[in-house]
């Protein structure tokens, strides 16, 4: 594992969403930070001075908060590092934000492979959780996970919290974005753990549109946890928000942070706590 702080770019005109990059469209060859999200620099650092320098910026926020966001397939460490950005951005969050960057092949083809990497991440996710949650000093986590990336911090969070309990008091909030789990081993074996071992409000979005897990389908033969479209898959403990209809993008796979009505509810999630049936935003 290595560790390292990102220094990411939004542009004024920024829209909530959005990662702006350039396009031969409009005859843009190149970032500009100006009109594009851009990463700046990447400075390794040595475990401890990770920690030291997180727990520092986190005790100077109003709130002590800190999210952890584990990215899906097809996702380069770049692509991670600008998403992250994004979503705190979008959510004003008034936290640190980290992300853990698993090997993804950052590839459409890659997708065997991308499967074998995450698995084989695991432990190492698990690891660093024990530390993030341990060391930073958070009164406030927020554990985020999209997509394939959900199987990596599902099992890694039942392990941990199986063997150190104590450390589930520090998250505040678990949210799943569509993710490509087998549906009844969701409904089976991770989400009845998670929700009895971690005891943390967990939030599930799911959609019908989402043609990347159509495909996941497909080559599995069984249903997507966060695939809605034979049926919504609903887990006592565990808060399922429906998000059919709001992506109109080619895969409609990245809602849960490229459209304004669900960043708006995981913005009323966070700053406000509310559970689904009182957020207004969902009627």
């Amino acid at each position: 594992m290595k560790y390292g702080i990102c220094e990411v770019s939004i542009p004024h005109d920024h829209k909530i969403g959005e990662i702006e990059s350039p396009s031969i469209w409009r005859f843009e060859f190149k970032e500009d930070p100006e009109k594009h999200v851009v990463l700046h620099t990447i400075n390794l650092l040595e475990k401890d001075n990770f920690f030291s320098s997180l727990r520092k910026d986190i005790a100077k926020t109003e709130t002590k908060r800190t999210f952890l966001f584990v990215h899906g397939y097809n996702t380069s460490f770049g692509e991670a590092a600008k998403r992250t950005a994004q979503i705190s951005y979008d959510l004003l969050f008034d936290g640190k934000a980290v992300f853990y960057s698993w090997p993804s092949q950052e590839s459409l083809l890659g997708y065997s492979r991308d499967e074998a990497n995450i698995e084989w991440a695991q432990s190492n996710i698990r690891n660093f959780l024990e530390d993030y949650i341990s060391k930073s000093d958070a009164e406030e986590i927020y554990l985020v996970a999209h997509s394939m990336g959900n199987r990596g911090l599902t099992k890694a969070l039942i392990d941990l919290i199986s063997e150190r309990p104590e450390l589930r008091t520090k998250i505040k909030e678990i949210i799943l974005a569509a993710p490509d789990i087998d549906a009844e081993v969701f409904k089976r074996d991770i989400a009845p753990k998670m929700v009895s071992k971690v005891q943390r409000p967990i939030t599930l979005y799911v959609s019908s549109d989402d043609l990347a897990l159509k495909a996941s389908k497909h080559l599995h033969g069984t249903p997507r946890a966060g695939d809605s479209a034979n049926e919504i898959v609903v887990v006592d403990g565990v808060e399922t928000i429906d998000a059919t209809g709001v992506d109109t993008s080619f895969l409609s796979h990245s809602y849960f942070a490229d459209t304004n009505s669900i960043i708006s509810d995981i913005f009323d999630l966070i700053k406000t706590g509310k559970r689904a049936f009182n957020r207004c935003l969902l009627y």
